[in-house]
């Protein structure tokens, strides 16, 4: 999953650092989505976890390392289907998170891609964005709050939504 140029990017000549060209890209397509569905201020947590929720299924959908030359239309149906509800979206990064490891511990090269990649993982997975609780009884009992009941929710669980709707709006 890393690319390089005729003038290497890699690391391996003459120390240049390694360029997460792919993890780039993904990153790139998922913040224009979102910006494009306008869903939330691009400067808010919620912004930061449909984006990364989205990269990562951008970047771990990319089986094939061709990620930089593909086109978005022929994509999204992919993207949806990863990102649809009843879909177990969690289970399926940490798979091709463990995989993509492996595959990069077999090869023995840079991996600046996985190692961004992994980091929004980590991101997603540990913090906890104060959201609506869509599991609240309606009309029952509300402690104050002015928008209705919130709870602490995964970062993933609040991203994953916004950036499946956000290639609906696409």
């Amino acid at each position: 999953m890393l690319y390089r140029d005729q003038e290497s990017t890699d690391g391996t000549d003459g120390g240049e650092l390694a360029v997460p060209m792919a993890w780039l890209y993904a990153e790139y397509i998922a913040d224009e989505l979102l910006r494009t569905g306008d869903l939330m201020p691009p400067t808010s947590f919620e912004f930061r976890a449909g984006r990364d929720a989205l990269a990562l299924t951008i970047f771990l959908s990319d089986t094939g390392g061709e990620l930089p030359g593909v086109r978005v239309i022929s994509q999204l149906e992919t993207w949806l289907s990863l990102t649809a509800y009843d879909q177990p979206w969690q289970d399926w990064v940490g798979e091709r998170m463990d995989q993509l490891t492996a595959e990069r511990a077999r090869s023995g090269g840079p991996a600046p891609d996985l190692e961004l990649a992994s980091a929004a993982w980590r991101w997603l997975e540990e913090t906890e964005l104060l959201a609506p609780d869509l599991d609240a009884v309606p009309g029952g009992p509300v402690s104050g709050e002015e928008d209705g009941p919130q709870v602490w929710t995964p970062a993933w669980q609040l991203g994953l939504p916004l950036g499946h709707l956000a290639i609906h709006l696409f």
